[in-house]
């Protein structure tokens, strides 16, 4: 802030000189008398050659006064006396006056329009744009050089952990998150990026640690809107479709209608309801919680023989459309019924084509695993928001219809979602 301060002090001192200099210097000064006495000599001359010319006969008496007439006339317009001369000028106290006032005026000006606030951040997340993530290794570096040099730092902080979280550096992220938590432990937006890089961090899922987190971020702001995307995701990984409802209904309150994150929750909430419709009905699209065992009780030769392998391409149409460091999900959800992903991974464009496996072990929800359904269809989405809802922009391709154990199943991502 004092460094601001100096380098204005400059600038307004260089537009002062800029201005007040010349008014102080005036108009360059003449020689008066130099000049006057030289003009003078011309005229004398002059009159001594007409002189000349009448004694010689050349001029008659009568052009001999009218040139002298002209002459005396020249004098009186050329020679300006001494005394006409002014005393003073009000240049010098214009530029005093100026001087005084440019200064304060500059100064009142920024207190009026600028953004004094900005100078002295009130809290570490002041500033900070969603867009100002740190990609390269060099920025990255310089961010971890200043956190450690100023645990205090609670900006470079959060720059840092969110850089983190855009290259995929899910743990470090969370570790950053830890820290901050106990820096700003008031704040609902930390504790809710904090349970989204743990979840990470611990392989996409919500529950444990995650769970915590996000219900801390709620008891401080029960409207924290990412708060309760997330509560209403960790509610549909539990089976607790009634409840993701609810959180996702209070977060659609909060968005502008017709917006692209309005209906991507809607499409959530839709989705929720027809998998709480099915439970409550017993159908045998989605068998209830207490008929799939969860995946870490699954046997291992039978989740191997729900698992489903492929290579997933990007079609060269779209190449050079995304960035590499977008994020790409492959996922698999049932030919019929509720669209809720049954396995899915997250990768990035920088990753394709590859070849991915999916199984019951990658399941949002105990109760829809590709094991439970006679088939499936495969996706690949890119998405520049990084959610596995499709939304305007995004890319994405299917598969054909396949039964879970497939293997080397080909999908190619070739068309954008409107």
């Amino acid at each position: 802030m004092t460094l601001f301060w100096i380098l204005c002090a400059a600038l307004v001192a260089i537009a002062i000189a800029f201005i007040v200099y010349p008014l102080w210097r005036g108009a360059p000064k003449r020689n008066d008398v130099a000049r006057d006495a030289a003009n003078l000599e011309i005229l004398r001359d002059q009159i001594a050659e007409m002189d000349t010319d009448l004694k010689n006969g050349l001029l008659t008496p009568e052009l001999y006064e009218q040139g002298k007439r002209e002459l005396e006339t020249r004098v009186l317009e050329e020679v300006v006396p001494a005394a006409t001369t002014p005393a003073g000028s009000p240049s010098k106290t214009l530029a005093i006056v100026l001087a005084v006032l440019l200064p304060i005026m500059s100064v009142g000006v920024y207190l009026v329009v600028g953004d004094v606030g900005a100078l002295s951040p009130a809290n570490p997340h002041a500033g900070m744009s969603s867009g100002g993530e740190v990609r390269t290794d060099t920025g990255i570096s310089a961010l971890e050089k200043r956190v450690a040099a100023n645990d205090q730092d609670g900006e470079a902080m959060v720059l840092l952990a969110r850089s983190y979280m855009e290259i995929d550096r899910f743990a470090d992220s969370a570790k950053v998150y830890a820290k901050l938590v106990k820096l700003i432990p008031d704040e609902a937006w930390v504790w809710a990026d904090y349970a989204d890089a743990q979840a990470m961090a611990e392989g996409q899922t919500l529950r444990g640690k995650p769970t915590e987190f996000i219900n801390k971020a709620l008891q401080l702001d029960p409207n924290h809107m990412k708060g309760l995307a997330l509560a209403g995701s960790a509610a549909m990984e539990r089976g607790d479709f009634a409840a993701a409802i609810k959180y996702w209904d209070k977060l659609l309150k909060q968005l502008p209608p017709g917006s692209e994150d309005a209906m991507a929750i809607q499409g959530g909430i839709s989705e929720a309801r027809q998998l709480l419709s099915h439970m409550k009905s017993g159908g045998k699209t989605a068998p209830m919680l207490e008929q799939i065992a969860p995946p870490e009780q699954m046997a291992p030769a039978a989740a191997g023989k729900e698992r489903i392998t492929g290579r997933v391409t990007l079609d060269p149409s779209l190449k050079g459309k995304y960035s590499p460091d977008d994020t790409l999900f492959v996922l698999a959800r049932a030919a019929e019924g509720p669209k809720m992903p049954l396995a899915i991974v997250r990768m990035r464009v920088a990753d394709l084509p590859l070849d991915f496996e999916l199984d019951d072990s990658m399941a949002m929800a105990p109760q829809m695993t590709l094991s439970a359904f006679d088939q499936v269809v495969i996706v690949g989405r890119i998405s520049k928001s990084g959610t596995a809802m499709p939304q305007a922009g995004d890319a994405e391709g299917f598969s054909v219809t396949v039964k879970p154990g497939t293997r080397n199943v080909k999908l190619k991502i070739d068309r954008v979602v409107q």
